[in-house]
């Protein structure tokens, strides 16, 4: 089905160090990227160009894009988002979108992982010290540094820091000028490794929703639709909010499955629970 043809990674931050080597053996694409393809019109995480649609849409108009643009017809697209967990409001998290499209199959096919697993934070810096804790909390230089005039402003704003000299020198002119400097992570792929592991995390998900066929007509992307809560208690029996059951559907024939208890899991946690830990 996939063996041979030309899939075109649409990227501009290096995503196909991660995405090439699995796709490549796994379906027997030959992976190509164009270097020339500027995903920051569709946004950046530093705010020179919002986001126009949600991380859903955009990852989908990215990879359209790219492939009329440069006339493919198989195509793959990532879209990152960062922010407050949605249930563990004060942990940073890590939102991954990645959408495999063939035009020639019909086939759009999207998945997505939550991650705790991110560096991803800011803070305003007056002194050395703060900066040495800083920096060293979210593990630069591994891992790449902006700085700039505030949260609210590109004015003055550097990106790519990357070792220690730059920093200082770049810290000192932020603080001569202004008498502080908003520090933040870089989130761009390939100045985050950890990041870029939550990607590949994405990719290897992506290409087994690909492998899972529908029972019913074989079509690729046989994957969960929807989920159900009700996981009861272990404690009390109440249903919590839990996944009790997941719902694999086929996109093409419009088939469904009911996958009961899907992570070998028939009992919740009573700290999970509304009742047992209102």
């Amino acid at each position: 089905m996939f063996e041979g043809r030309k899939l075109l990674i649409a990227t501009k931050h290096k995503k196909e160090r991660v995405i090439a080597k699995h796709f490549s053996k796994e379906l027997g694409v030959v992976c190509e990227v164009k270097k020339d393809y500027d995903t920051d019109e569709f946004g950046t995480f530093t705010g020179e160009k919002e986001r126009e649609y949600t991380p859903l849409e955009t990852v989908r108009k990215k990879c359209l894009y790219a492939m009329e643009k440069y006339g493919y017809d198989l195509g793959i697209a990532n879209e990152g988002s960062f922010g407050p967990h949605p249930a563990l409001y004060f942990i940073p998290t890590n939102e991954e979108y990645m959408i495999f499209i063939d035009k020639k199959l019909n086939l759009e096919i999207t998945v997505k992982t939550l991650s705790t697993n991110t560096n991803f934070s800011s803070r305003i810096i007056n002194n050395e010290e703060d900066l040495k804790k800083y920096i060293d909390a979210v593990h630069f230089p591994s891992h790449g540094i902006i700085l700039r005039k505030s949260s609210k402003s590109n004015e003055d704003i550097v990106k790519d820091i990357k070792t220690i000299n730059s920093l200082n020198n770049h810290f000192n002119w932020f603080i001569d000028k202004y008498g502080e400097v908003h520090v933040e992570t870089d989130m761009r792929a390939m100045n985050n490794p950890t990041r870029m592991k939550v990607i590949e995390e994405t990719t290897l998900k992506l290409i087994e929703a690909i492998k899972s066929k529908c029972p019913n007509c074989t079509t690729p992307g046989f994957i969960p639709i929807k989920f159900i809560p009700g996981l009861p208690c272990i404690l009390c029996g109440l249903p919590t909010k839990s996944i009790k059951i997941e719902v694999l559907g086929c996109k093409k024939c419009g088939y469904e499955f009911e996958n009961i208890f899907p992570n070998n899991k028939k009992k919740e946690d009573p700290q999970y629970c509304d009742y047992c830990n209102p």
